[in-house]
């Protein structure tokens, strides 16, 4: 019997950060509450440095401003839609 093996695909939107103030504390810490209460893995990319989404401290590392470009990905498609609801909202 053969097994069928699935592959987890990370779905992905890119966002260019719209906010004068860019990523900063306040919608920093709502992101990565919003997460870690998702379950599921979240990595926000810019340029060639990509985090977990879930980490504070490393979504404020990247230093993301106004008018850069990041790529958020996602492995579950109902919490791609809330984070891309989030970066429309917020940033």
């Amino acid at each position: 019997m053969e097994k069928e093996i699935k592959e987890d695909k990370m779905l992905e939107f890119r966002y260019v950060i719209k906010d004068e103030t860019g990523l900063h504390a306040r919608p920093a810490g709502m992101l990565s509450k919003l997460v870690r209460d998702a379950d599921c893995a979240v990595t926000i990319t810019k340029g060639d440095k990509s985090i977990d989404a879930g980490k504070l401290i490393a979504v404020m590392g990247l230093g993301i401003h106004q008018g850069d470009e990041v790529i958020v990905s996602a492995d579950d498609e109902e919490v791609l839609a809330k984070l891309k609801y989030f970066f429309e909202t917020y940033l």
